[in-house]
Order: C-alpha cells, then structure tokens, then sequence
C-alpha cells in the first residue's frame, strides 16, 4: 500500500510536544544485609579499639581435697584489639541553570542527586564492610581503610587459603591469602556452623552471593521436600536453615564477595562511627552548588569466635 500524495504526516510535522514519562527508573539495588543487620556504635578516635575476653575451658577434675590448702589460678589477660576508621564520601556539584531550569521526574537537580549519592554511599560501605582488606593506619598522602569482615574471621573457618589477622594494639589487621576455589557443600555448612557453637557463639544469619545462594537452596537437609500438585507452586528456595544448633536466615548479598559464605551472629558486630551521616556545604566558587556526603567508620568484631565462614568457592 502506498500513501496518499501530498498526505501531511507526524514525519512531517514540527511542534509535536515530547511524550517524556515524569518518573525515572533505576533499579539499582539498594539493600545493605550485613549494615543493616549489625549493631551501631561509637568510635571516639580514627583507631577504635575493644577488649575481648573468654573463659577457661569447663573441667571434670574440679574436686578438692576437705581442709586443703587453696592454690590459685593463672589469671589470663583481656585480648586488646581495633579497627581503623574509614572516610567514605560521595559529592555533587549542579548549576544554577540546571537548577532553573523545568524537569522531568524531579522538582530539584541537586535533591535528587543528594538523594542517589546517599544510596550510592551505603552501597559503598556495604562493600568495604564485608570485603577482604586490610586495615591501613595512612598518612597525609594515604587514606585509612578498615578491615574488613573476610579478614576477621580465624576461628570458625573452612577454607583452601590462609587466614587473615586481626588489628591489635599495633594495628597488625591483614586480608586474607585466597586458595583454589572449590563447590559449596552442606557438609561445610555444617562444620562452620558446628564449629561457632563449640566456641560459644549462636549464629542466627547465612550472608552469601547470588551463585551460592542457589546452591544453598538445593542443600536436602535431612528431610525430602514435598510439593502437592493441587498447590501449584514449586518451591525452590531456602530462607530458612534449620541447624542441629538453632535457626539461621539465609540472606544473599550483591555486594560481599561471591566466592565467600558467612555464618554470622549479627549481635557480635556493629559500625562504630567517628562522625555519622552528614551533607556538606561546599564552597561557592562559580555558577553552581556543591555537596558532599560523608561517614567516618569501621567495622567492630565484639568477639569474632561467635561467627564463621566457608572460603574459596566457586561462582558460577
């Protein structure tokens, strides 16, 4: 078929206003599992330290003699430890005119940018949080970093590489040595899991990556799962890890690290913030605004012994 001559046509017209939506889209994952799950503290100083302690180990042979003579025990030390604190920041910096002018989506350019740069800010800490890095003191030219949640952990592990170190009164905190990845297995879960109660700890949280999360959710337990045909509906998930020592919500993470499981006991960790959240007013020096967004903070492990992890795993 072939138009009419001289047809005046959309292709032809000039003036057409915009058909633009007054929305804008981003799916952008903004859920923190490991910061929004933990504690949150106060740190007085850019080295923030703690005391951990524990108890003898219970004994059979605690039977004395009648009328004898009291001897005394060993009396051991609190363990002296710290994290140092990490300056984390996102800025904007939007013009009087962009500002002036009419938008689509939003009433103001620079709430809006404050807005995603405040989510883009605990993106990045979730990130540091749960990442392998080692604490560094820093000096005027090096920013400070904290450790992060892969090199605390020592006592509860199931791994092919080395363990990291955490930072004591000489702020010694190192990453860990990754080793050769391997597949996720229930047997490992359960030995971590095993190994946190041993130790006194109560784990109530599995933090994982996508890949192994699918492989946690095809782990058969103990028992043989059932889906009646009048249901429908196939259930192909675990939210729920029912251990030999309790009950662990299984929670997948987009921003720890993919290879790493952890086995975790909330309670036992918090963000201790030398300055918490703030924004920031810039110095005016030219035809526009500027913002900055800014935390102070690290990573407090009261007593790593109460958590675990499964290393080196494979990802896809």
């Amino acid at each position: 078929m072939a138009q009419v001559g001289n047809t005046f046509s959309q292709y032809d017209a000039i003036g057409e206003r915009e058909d633009l939506a007054d929305i804008i889209y981003n799916i952008s994952p903004t859920d923190t599992p490991f910061l929004s799950s933990i504690g949150k503290s106060k740190a007085t100083n850019v080295f923030h330290e703690w005391q951990t302690d524990s108890l003898a180990a219970a004994a059979s042979n605690n039977y004395q003699v009648e009328g004898d003579e009291i001897t005394f025990n060993a009396v051991s030390p609190t363990s002296r430890i710290g994290n140092r604190t990490q300056i984390s920041r996102k800025a904007v910096i939007v013009s009087g005119t962009m500002e002036a002018v009419n938008l689509a989506g939003r009433n103001n350019e620079l709430a809006y940018q404050i807005s995603k740069s405040s989510k883009e800010l605990k993106r990045d800490m979730e990130t540091s949080l749960t990442a392998n890095q080692s604490s560094v003191v820093g000096n005027d030219t090096t920013p400070r970093r904290l450790s992060g949640l892969a090199a605390w952990l020592q006592a509860n592990v199931d791994a092919i590489g080395a363990n990291g170190q955490t930072g004591g009164a000489d702020d010694p905190g190192v990453a860990r040595a990754d080793g050769t990845q391997r597949p996720f297995t229930e047997s490992q879960l359960k030995n971590v899991i095993k190994q946190c109660w041993d130790s006194g700890g109560d784990p109530s949280m599995l933090m994982m990556g996508s890949f192994n999360k699918q492989k946690l959710s095809g782990f058969t337990g103990g028992s043989t799962r059932f889906d009646p045909a009048e249901n429908k509906r196939l259930v192909a998930s675990v939210e729920i890890y029912e251990s030999d020592f309790g009950a662990l919500t299984a929670m997948p993470n987009r921003f720890s690290r993919a290879r790493d499981v952890y086995v975790l006991s909330p309670d036992m960790w918090s963000v201790a913030y030398l300055r918490d959240f703030q924004l920031v007013d810039l110095a005016k020096t030219g035809d526009a605004d500027k913002k900055a967004m800014l935390c102070e903070f690290t990573l407090t492990s009261k007593n790593q012994e109460a958590s675990g992890a499964i290393f080196d795993l494979t990802t896809a």
